[in-house]
């Protein structure tokens, strides 16, 4: 229901290359770090949020995507539901084009304050999952 192929398709291809991972941190075994590999495999710019605000595979990282100095274009949540409609309102905040909610990740109150504020959403899927299906 939060998350129409006609949307996936073109948050993943046509929406812009600069992600920011919210969640990704250098931990290996945390479903962020594997999903942000295969972003960079598609040509996409992983920039890591954490609070740690620590570098991840050479890109520097930011405790808050208000920190982010330069224009985001998605933003991928990897946070719990309760935390995810605040990071959706701060995706809007910093003016980016869409938001990504993973896995789990449902917040149905944010999902609608985002798309009334113009953004693309997705909302329970997962980009590396979603890529091979693109064709």
């Amino acid at each position: 229901m939060y998350a129409d192929e006609r949307t996936i398709r073109r948050i993943l291809t046509e929406t812009g290359d600069t992600w920011a991972v919210v969640g990704l941190s250098n931990n290996r075994e945390r479903a962020a770090y594997g999903v942000a590999e295969v972003l960079r495999r598609h040509g996409k710019r992983v920039v890591p949020v954490h609070p740690k605000a620590e570098a991840v595979q050479g890109e520097p990282g930011y405790a808050t995507l208000a920190d982010i100095p330069f224009p985001v274009d998605v933003v991928d949540v990897f946070v719990n539901s309760e935390l995810a409609g605040r990071v959706a309102d701060e995706a809007v905040a910093i003016g980016a084009k869409a938001v990504w909610f993973q896995l789990g990740v449902v917040d149905e109150e944010a999902w609608h304050r985002t798309r009334a504020a113009g953004l693309e959403m997705v909302m329970d899927r997962c980009p590396a999952i979603e890529y091979p299906k693109l064709g």
